[in-house]
């Protein structure tokens, strides 16, 4: 028949097999099924954006972290430098007053070094020693080629190595930086010499030591 016969109602296809129990089980099923996926694609997103928020909080961090160190090398150079001006300029200012420092030395050996002349002396090398000019030099000491400039040159027997012999004129510093070096009279081991050989001599012609030797 073509029409719907009278007093009856459509009802949904149930499995031949199946109870209505099992057909309500399999169509909760098939709803779950349906909107999980729409669960893990959230799922999903939300893990994307939480990466990129922790991929540009490590990008700052980074950032962060180098210009701190650029500010830390920035001031570093900055302190150098400043240093650095400080030292020249007082070089420049204390070179200037070399000379009178030479004058009150060479005063001070001659015994010329008395009354008003002694206190201005004295005042002007306390101002310069709280600069930080230091005065270098000793008879005795060996010859440094970086801090001593010789302008005599001799031999002696008594020396084992090229040695300053007389101080000729001070030498000065301010901290590492040489402002003047010392400019001394040298002297090298006689040619020929051996090490110890001048000991020995002087031991030979020690007439105490001879009559130790002989009462032994």
């Amino acid at each position: 028949m073509s029409e719907d016969t009278p007093g009856f109602e459509e009802k949904p296809d149930v499995p031949a097999d199946g109870t209505p129990e099992e057909t309500e089980a399999a169509d909760s099923a098939a709803q779950a099924e349906g909107a999980a996926p729409a669960g893990d694609a959230t799922d999903v997103a939300l893990l994307a954006q939480l990466d990129q928020a922790r991929t540009a909080l490590s990008e700052r961090t980074g950032d962060l972290q180098r210009l701190q160190a650029e500010y830390q090398n920035y001031r570093r150079r900055v302190e150098r430098d400043r240093v650095t001006v400080k030292e020249i300029a007082v070089a420049n200012l204390v070179t200037e007053l070399l000379p009178v420092l030479d004058d009150i030395g060479r005063a001070r050996d001659h015994g010329e070094l008395v009354g008003g002349f002694k206190s201005v002396a004295e005042s002007l090398e306390t101002v310069v020693a709280k600069m930080g000019l230091q005065q270098f030099g000793k008879e005795g000491e060996p010859f440094d080629p970086t801090i001593h400039e010789a302008l005599m040159h001799s031999y002696a027997p008594d020396v084992t190595e090229t040695t300053c012999v007389a101080i000729l004129q001070p030498g000065y510093r301010i901290g590492e930086r040489t402002i003047r070096p010392a400019r001394v009279a040298v002297a090298e081991p006689q040619p020929g010499a051996q090490p110890g050989s001048a000991a020995k001599a002087e031991e030979s012609e020690d007439p105490d030591n001879s009559e130790k030797d002989n009462d032994q």
